[in-house]
């Protein structure tokens, strides 16, 4: 079977190679990948050639699919269950994270398509869900509801990011009102899940590039305003927007230092900032209003199983509009087309189906 891999240690470029089907120990599970969806995790090794042959990984950690073939000593599982991955493959089972279930921050975690994975990803035909990590978190794959496209499955790991975020994590209540910088899936997703919580004025922030095709769609699934920081005072625009006393609720899912120093700078004194973008660069500023103003700045990372049983039961009850978010859809054959419409800000989530003969 093809598989798209990544090779080389920090960065590295992806090439289409040929593996075989994996073999299964006595728990494991194998799944069919019936769709699997780029993730910006994904975008920052494409097109950077380090010319490493040192293989990495087989990528793809948004996938959903069916399962064929199930391990001797597997008994909560059968052949034939439509199922999706909270993409984790290892922990340790014994730290404080793990301790109170909260497995994608195990410091010792590996992660199913992503990066030094022993067990494969979703951009191939299989994939194989280790019985390790099911004996230690019995919900790192959950079975697909009735209603429930395998596409719009596939997206859950970036839906529960944004609803840990703005439901988990943040202080939004009905009523309130919240910023949200950065148009991706996971902006785009915590607007939907503001909307679903009640809030009353939803500022979506973004770039020049954003203005051609994200806004609308923004505006569609729930922003009542949207600001074009390429050309807008981004501070000043959304106090006026909400007013300075009402602003106390942000999403930062840009990552970048500027949207974060703009979040401390526009929130009124008790607000919280919640920052899901991943950003690389120093943090250069003066941090003493977050004292001052007794601000709260929460790191995000993933979500648990409480905040996945939530979101597939709004998946399920169609309150999370997915058909939207999907804009492109290719073959695995094709996984260039996809990746580029990413780059170029074409595309909001693609979707790449295994298409090739064998």
């Amino acid at each position: 079977m093809k598989a798209l891999a990544r090779y080389g240690k920090e960065f590295g470029g992806y090439r289409m190679i040929d593996v075989p089907v994996p073999e299964i120990g006595d728990e494991d599970l194998l799944v069919e990948v019936k769709a699997a969806t780029i993730c910006g995790a994904d975008m920052k090794h494409f097109k950077v050639e380090n010319g490493s042959d040192e293989f990495n990984s087989i990528r793809g950690h948004e996938f959903a699919g069916e399962i064929v073939k199930v391990g001797s000593k597997v008994k909560d599982w059968k052949v034939g269950q439509r199922v999706v991955s909270d993409n984790t493959g290892h922990v340790c089972g014994y730290c404080e994270a793990c301790d109170k279930g909260d497995f994608l921050c195990c410091e010792h975690k590996v992660n199913i398509g992503l990066d030094n994975n022993r067990w494969g990803g979703g951009f191939t035909k299989y994939v194989v869900i280790p019985g390790e990590i099911l004996r230690i978190h019995k919900h790192a794959i959950w079975e697909i509801p009735e209603g429930v496209k395998y596409e719009e499955a596939s997206c859950l790991d970036p839906i529960s990011n944004a609803y840990k975020a703005v439901a988990e994590q943040s202080n939004l209540k009905p009523g309130d009102d919240v910023v949200v910088f950065g148009t991706g899936p996971l902006g785009l997703f915590s607007v939907q899940v503001a909307k679903i919580m009640g809030a009353v004025k939803i500022v979506m922030v973004g770039l020049e590039e954003d203005t051609k095709y994200r806004f609308d769609v923004a505006k569609k699934l729930g922003a009542t305003h949207c600001i074009n920081a390429s050309k807008e005072d981004v501070v000043k625009r959304c106090q006026e927007i909400i007013g300075k006393d009402n602003l106390g609720t942000v999403i930062e899912c840009s990552g970048a230092g500027i949207a974060l120093h703009q979040s401390i700078e526009m929130v009124r004194p008790n607000a919280t900032i919640v920052r899901v973008g991943m950003g690389f660069q120093p943090f250069n500023y003066p941090i003493n209003r977050i004292t001052e103003w007794n601000i709260t700045i929460a790191g995000h990372m993933a979500y648990d199983s409480s905040t996945w049983r939530r979101t597939i039961k709004l998946l399920a009850a169609h309150k999370i509009d997915v058909e939207s978010m999907i804009t492109h859809r290719y073959g695995l054959s094709e996984w260039e087309k996809g990746f580029q419409a990413m780059a170029d800000k074409e595309a909001i989530k693609v979707v790449l189906t295994y298409d090739y003969d064998d």
